[in-house]
């Protein structure tokens, strides 16, 4: 059986331009067995591959439609998060920026609204397809999400969730502001908020944005 690493030991062993390579085992733990997992932003040649893992991930009523990831990684694919194992796409992270505070519907359509300088690191979507949930790879892209957000300056990430899941999110930080305005897929959403302590700011090297969590991997609508 092969299984990425522990939270504890996944590491990044080392960032190759924007990418970040972790490392990933066999059961065995023999060094023949070890294998790179890389997160990288995206390219718009990603589309076949990110609209094929979003409709693994989602129902059709709260999956992103394949014209709508087109307009995404056309305009913001630096806020794309891939995580491949080898050659294949596992799981991804994605959002536009925005001065706005709070994420509304209107966002997950209308590529257009993305603003660069915005305060605001928006998540759409956390995706890990089924065969590698559990394993810690959301909490892998997410932690590199964060630390993106917090080295361009943003003030923190915007996301809504599900109610199971706000203990979670919770656990990055996150804070529950209560039920949110969006009507997405016809579901109740939570919105939630992690804030940085001093925008901007520069954390020492080697220290994590937020303690790290631990527990089940799912993917997750945000």
């Amino acid at each position: 059986e092969i299984y990425t690493l522990s939270l504890h030991d996944a590491l990044p062993i080392c960032q190759v331009g924007q990418a970040t390579v972790f490392p990933r085992a066999s059961s065995a733990g023999t060094k023949e067995g070890m294998r790179l997992m890389e997160i990288r932003n995206a390219t718009p040649d990603d589309l076949k591959a990110v609209a094929a893992v979003e409709a693994e991930c989602f129902p059709q009523g709260e999956a992103a439609t394949e014209e709508a990831l087109r307009e995404r990684l056309l305009v913001y694919p630096d806020h794309f998060w891939l995580l491949f194992d080898g050659d294949r796409l596992v799981g991804f992270v994605n959002g536009m920026v925005s001065d706005e505070p709070d994420l509304r519907d209107g966002m997950y359509a209308d590529a257009s609204l993305h603003d660069e300088g915005g305060r605001w690191q928006m998540i759409f979507g956390v995706n890990t397809i089924p065969e590698y949930r559990r394993r810690g790879c959301a909490e892998r892209v997410l932690r590199r999400v964060v630390s993106d957000a917090e080295r361009q300056g943003r003030e923190g990430l915007v996301l809504t969730c599900k109610e199971p899941l706000l203990h979670y999110y919770a656990k990055f930080g996150f804070e529950n502001e209560g039920i949110s305005s969006s009507e997405h897929g016809g579901a109740i959403w939570y919105q939630m908020r992690l804030r940085f302590a001093r925008p901007g700011a520069q954390r020492a090297p080697g220290k994590p944005p937020y303690p790290a969590p631990h527990g089940w991997d799912e993917s997750r609508r945000s």
